[in-house]
């Protein structure tokens, strides 16, 4: 897998920023995780999402990986929707 499989065409700007920030972590374990995530979810997202989504890509990949494979418990300031369905859609990933 080398990458985003969902084109941007029709994303609003916010949107293709995140789709891009979504597959371009620095940690290719996140860049799959985030990206796959991104690709299918990105056009669904309300503002809201949005704007929890823009704040667990803040959260650095050696801390948020943890998280998302389960090895560390979810810290507060960070579980939120958009997390939950993150780790809801790692259930149904097949890399």
């Amino acid at each position: 897998m080398t990458g985003t499989r969902r084109s941007s065409e029709g994303l609003d700007a916010r949107r293709r920023k995140l789709l891009f920030r979504s597959w371009h972590r620095g940690m290719r374990e996140m860049d799959l995780i985030l990206g796959s995530f991104a690709d299918a979810e990105i056009g669904a997202l309300t503002g809201d999402e949005l704007d929890q989504y823009e704040r667990l890509l803040d959260v650095a990949d050696t801390e948020f990986l943890p998280v998302i494979t389960g090895e560390r418990p979810i810290p507060a300031d960070i579980d939120c929707a958009v997390l939950q369905k993150i780790l809801a859609s790692r259930q149904t990933m097949t890399f």
